[in-house]
C-alpha cells in the first residue's frame, strides 16, 4: 500500500493489518448509523435484547454484527450521545450525574455535559460490526486497545501530515459521547480512558483504552502503518 494514497483494498484487509500491526485481541468495530430502518443493509438482524452501547460496542469487537435502535438502548445517556433520542432531562441539566457523585455541584456537571460531543437526534439504528466483515462503509471505527497500540494508531495518524492526536474524554460517556459522536461530528480521531458505565457493564478492563476513529480516514492510517519504521 502507498504512504500518500488513502486507497485500500476492502475493510477486511483494513482489519488484517489493523489486528497484525497492532497486535490486537479483538476486531476493530464499525460503527454505521442509518437515518431510516428500511436502509438497513440485507442480512443484518436487529438484536434481541436490550443492553449498553458500550456493550454493543465491546460484542461487536468480539464477533457479533446487529444493529439496534433506541428500543434496544438500555443506557439512554448513551442512545441520546448516539443520535438515538433528545438527552433525558435529567441528563441534559446534569442532574443524573451529580447525583451520582461524579461532581461536586450542578454547574460543574452542566458544563461538563455541555462539552460532550453528541449527535443530533437524527438517527433511526446503528449497526455494529466487526470491521472485517462488512460491506458498507463505516462512519466510526472503535479499536479497544492497550495504551501501547493506541500509541501506535497515534503515530500512524500523524505519520503523513504530521500535527496531534486529540484525547478529550471527562470520565462519563466514554464509548458513546468520546468514541464515536466525537468522531463523528468533528471528523478526528479522539482517544478516551473510558468511564465507569463502559468499564463496569462492558468489561473494559484496566490495561484497555479507547481509539474513536472517522471511516473516511481509516485508509491513511492503515496505508501509515505499514509505511511506518
Amino acid at each position: 500500500m502507498a504512504e500518500s494514497t488513502c486507497e485500500v483494498e476492502g475493510y477486511d484487509m483494513i482489519s488484517k493489518e489493523l489486528k497484525e500491526r497492532l497486535g490486537l485481541d479483538k476486531s476493530p468495530v464499525a460503527i454505521k448509523f442509518v437515518l431510516r430502518e428500511e436502509d438497513i443493509p440485507g442480512g443484518i438482524e436487529k438484536i434481541d435484547e436490550n443492553i449498553r452501547h458500550c456493550e454493543m460496542v465491546q460484542r461487536a469487537a468480539q464477533g457479533a454484527m446487529f444493529y439496534a435502535t433506541n428500543d434496544e438502548q438500555m443506557c439512554k445517556g448513551g442512545a441520546s450521545a448516539i443520535g438515538l433520542m433528545e438527552a433525558p432531562e435529567k441528563i441534559k441539566t446534569g442532574e443524573f450525574y451529580q447525583s451520582l457523585g461524579r461532581f461536586s455541584s450542578l454547574g460543574a456537571a452542566k458544563r461538563t455535559l455541555d462539552e460532550i460531543p453528541k449527535i443530533d437526534p437524527m438517527m433511526k439504528a446503528v449497526i455494529y460490526a466487526p470491521l472485517e466483515n462488512i460491506k458498507f462503509s463505516p462512519d466510526v471505527i472503535v479499536v479497544i486497545c492497550t495504551p501501547v497500540q493506541a500509541m501506535k494508531l497515534a503515530q500512524a495518524m500523524v505519520y503523513t501530515r504530521g500535527g496531534k492526536v486529540e484525547a478529550s474524554f471527562s470520565g462519563i460517556q466514554s464509548i458513546c459521547a468520546d468514541a464515536v459522536a466525537g468522531p463523528f461530528t468533528k471528523n478526528t480521531a479522539n482517544i478516551t480512558m473510558g468511564c465507569s458505565g463502559s468499564r463496569g457493564y462492558a468489561d473494559i478492563k484496566e490495561d484497555e483504552v479507547i481509539v474513536g476513529m472517522n471511516g473516511e480516514n481509516i485508509g491513511c492510517v492503515v496505508n501509515a502503518l505499514v509505511s511506518m519504521k
